[in-house]
Parts: structure tokens; C-alpha cells; sequence
């Protein structure tokens, strides 16, 4: 079984410390996956430069925070569900949206789920979605500018939900109140 240092800016590679020493200032600390993702340095200057390039798209917050959060519930993250719960918080998120991606059940707003929707067909299909969800989509009232970020955004969260379940990141301590597991369907008897 493979192990996965968190390093921090003495132990990380030479190539990874600038972005190490970048992630501190940003948040007041090195995120976990940062310091894991450090052992590749390419692999942490794509994901921040992924993430830069997601929060610059034309779509809202709430928006965005629907993408990442379905996709990371869809791939059963440990660490980014928690991450990012934490992150909708500080983004002032209502909390209606992020216990509704937690825990797949319906968004407040008939767009928000269309958003959900697509982003599952395009996570499940891997691309291939279908005319019907691609235009149920746009009914809702997205554009095809919303398409190509949302492809950005699945981008980004590939790198570190792989990451992750590669890793077992441990949560880092700032977002273990919001520790989450994925619920299992029961099957009626």
C-alpha cells in the first residue's frame, strides 16, 4: 500500500515550496491536500491554477459551489465534502444548498438542480451527455459558456478527489465539524 507524506514547506520538493509558501498566506495554513499534492509539484501548480480559473468563470457562488459539492459527493470525497462545506460557510452559502449536496436531496431552486443534474450526467457519462439533459439544461437557463466551466470545474476536482482517495488526506482540524459520509441507500424489504 502506498503512502502519502503531507509536506510541509522544509520537507516539500524545491519546485513545490513557492506554492506552499502561496497556499500559507492564502489561508492562514497549508491545507492538507496542498502538502500532499506537494510531492508532485506540477500536480499542486495545475490545481491551483485549475481553481483560480473556476472562480473566475461568470458563474454565481451558489453555482459554483454546486458543482464542486456534487461532484465530490459523487466521488464519495472525505476530504473535499468536509473542505468544501467549510468553504460554502465562508462564501456565506445558505446552508439550505449545502446540507441539500451533503445530502443529496433536492436544492431549493429548480435551476440550482438542473445545474446538479447536468453535472452528474457529465461526471456519470464522462462527456458523452445526453441532447435531452444537454437541453433540459440550457431550458433551465445555462448557456454553453456554463457547459465548458462546468468541464473546468469537473477538471479540478478530479486532481483532488483522486488525490484524496489515493491519499486518505486526513480533514484538515479547521473543517472536522463538518465530517461527512456518504449515505448508503437501504433497499426496501
Amino acid at each position: 500500500m502506498a503512502t502519502f507524506p503531507i509536506h510541509t514547506i522544509e520537507s516539500a520538493p524545491e519546485a513545490a515550496k513557492p506554492l506552499l509558501e502561496t497556499s500559507l498566506k492564502n489561508n492562514g495554513r497549508i491545507p492538507g491536500l496542498h502538502g500532499t499534492m506537494a510531492a508532485a509539484p506540477p500536480l499542486l501548480a495545475a490545481y491551483n491554477f485549475a481553481h483560480q480559473q473556476f472562480m473566475a468563470t461568470s458563474m454565481t457562488d451558489e453555482e459554483k459551489t454546486v458543482v464542486w459539492q456534487t461532484i465530490n459527493v459523487e466521488s464519495n470525497c472525505h476530504y473535499c465534502v468536509p473542505a468544501h462545506t467549510g468553504i460554502a460557510k465562508m462564501m456565506k452559502i445558505d446552508d439550505a444548498i449545502t446540507e441539500a449536496l451533503r445530502n443529496e436531496t433536492p436544492l431549493p431552486t429548480a435551476k440550482l438542480e438542473a445545474l446538479r443534474n447536468f453535472t452528474l450526467a457529465l461526471v456519470r457519462e464522462r462527456g458523452f451527455v445526453s441532447d435531452a439533459d444537454t437541453q433540459a439544461f440550457l431550458d433551465a437557463g445555462f448557456t454553453e459558456t456554463n457547459i465548458l466551466e462546468i468541464i473546468l470545474g469537473t477538471a479540478q476536482k478530479l486532481m483532488s478527489n483522486y488525490t484524496n482517495h489515493f491519499a486518505k488526506t486526513p480533514v484538515d482540524q479547521v473543517f472536522q465539524k463538518f465530517a461527512w459520509e456518504k449515505q448508503v441507500a437501504v433497499a426496501a424489504e
